[in-house]
């Protein structure tokens, strides 16, 4: 019993000699980050649809700042076109928010033409342009009734949406879709395309759209009945698709095997070379979309 109790009161002593060792070398590290200088951050597209268009500039912050960006005021946007039309953005209520406000009847993209954006902000001079190709109908959207997964007894309703890919050309493509009106912009909801289907993917010059991407515009919750799905196309050009392929891969790069930060290409450009970059895209696209409802004519079995 002695020894027994001498063996434990000297294991208590060991223990406690290793959990002051441990804690002596336990070393905090407050590091310092510098922010570096701000940079202009540009969210430019314009469409072929009728009514008024925004650019929203923005400045960016540092990296743990989760604050809303700051707004980009004070800025001169034009976009021109080849026909030698001018199109100004102003931001009167000075919110970053930089508004194109048509006549009536007028429109300001047309497929075909190439646009170019000029933006003078503090001193400093950014130039990007943008070529607006075509896109193809949205064919149909139809919805068949599913459980949330094989065990749920919940079920809803998975939309699939049909449309295809325009022939004779290499065409890119961007899928936005919208549930009761709110855009869904999840990490996955960003939806490019090439022809029908992946970069890289056999030939899919003229097809139909593959079905990952026809049932690309699912939440995660399943559709309830009456809910309302919008489905649009955009054309973009390989550089926004390049842009946007990079852009996911970086809001979505975590977890064990995330790669180190990359800077995502951009096409919008200083004059001045030596002056402070700018990031963000401006694209010009042609849209296509279409509407349909959870109910009975658009259910399929």
């Amino acid at each position: 019993m002695k020894l027994h109790s001498i063996l434990l009161r000297f294991g208590g002593l060991i223990l406690i000699a290793s959990s002051l060792t441990l804690y002596s070398c336990e070393t905090v590290i407050d590091a310092k980050l510098d922010t570096g200088p701000t940079q202009l951050t540009v969210d430019a597209t314009i469409t072929d649809q009728p009514g008024q268009q925004s650019i929203r500039l923005t400045q960016t912050a540092a990296y743990f700042d989760n604050s809303p960006s700051p707004a980009a005021i004070g800025a001169t946007v034009n976009v021109s076109d080849g026909a030698g039309r001018t199109f100004p953005f102003n931001d009167s209520a000075s919110t970053g928010y930089y508004v194109w406000k048509p006549k009536a009847g007028d429109t300001l993209g047309q497929i075909g033409q190439t646009y170019n954006l000029s933006i003078t902000y503090q001193g400093n001079t950014y130039r990007a342009s943008s070529t607006m190709n075509r896109v193809p109908p949205v064919d149909s959207i139809i919805f068949r009734k599913k459980k949330l997964n094989p065990l749920s007894s919940t079920e809803g309703y998975q939309a699939e949406f049909y449309a295809r890919d325009l022939p004779g050309a290499t065409d890119y493509y961007r899928i936005r879709f919208f549930r009761n009106g709110v855009l869904q912009n999840r990490a996955r909801d960003i939806i490019t395309l090439k022809d029908a289907s992946f970069s890289g993917s056999a030939n899919t010059d003229g097809f139909v759209f593959i079905r990952p991407f026809r049932q690309s515009i699912n939440p995660d919750s399943l559709y309830a009945p009456n809910d309302i799905v919008n489905v649009e196309i955009r054309s973009i050009t390989p550089e926004a698709y390049e842009f946007w392929q990079q852009f996911a891969r970086q809001i979505t790069n975590g977890g064990l095997f995330a790669t180190p930060p990359a800077n995502v290409p951009t096409n919008i450009i200083n004059t001045n070379s030596s002056g402070p970059a700018a990031t963000g895209f401006f694209t010009a696209s042609a849209v296509r979309s279409r509407s349909a409802q959870v109910a009975a004519p658009n259910i399929r079995e």
